[in-house]
């Protein structure tokens, strides 16, 4: 099932700022709903554990993730995949973007993912919802670490 996203989150701190964090495994363990593990590979991506619930399916993703395009302090596109065992998988990626708006940082993102497994007979509504939900907390979750 494919599934895409797209918005936007003003962050009360400068475009270099929000740059570092993004790029940081501790801040970005810590904002991630469900995360458990994150680690740099050597390929200057990470390597992550999450357990993540979606309606009735709960399941922990052991994964990894890459950056590439990498345009400090601009943007980059972030590309994952995770494995769930039974519960299935997802694969996708995003780009990211930091702009300068009213003296914080504008980030955007565009998701595109594909999940299969049990997850994927759930619906598209649900995963969407599931889905939403996760970004929402993640940027409210990071949208704190930068500033404080």
């Amino acid at each position: 099932m494919a599934m895409t996203m797209s918005g936007e989150v003003q962050l009360a701190a400068p475009r270099d700022v929000v740059w570092g964090k993004l790029n940081d495994p501790a801040v970005l363990k810590a904002c991630i709903p469900g995360c458990e593990e994150l680690e740099t590979t050597e390929e200057g991506g990470f390597r992550a554990t999450a357990k993540i619930k979606v309606g009735p399916v709960s399941a922990r993703f052991k994964g990894k993730v890459t950056l590439s395009d990498l345009d400090p302090p601009n943007g980059y596109k972030i590309t994952g995949e995770g494995e769930g065992g039974v519960a299935g998988f997802a694969k996708g990626g995003a780009v990211v973007g930091l702009t300068d708006k009213d003296g914080g940082t504008l980030l955007t993102y565009n998701v595109e993912a594909q999940i299969g497994g049990k997850l994927a007979q759930l619906g598209q509504r649900l995963i969407n919802g599931s889905a939403k939900k996760i970004a929402d907390e993640f940027f409210s979750n990071f949208a704190k670490a930068v500033q404080g």
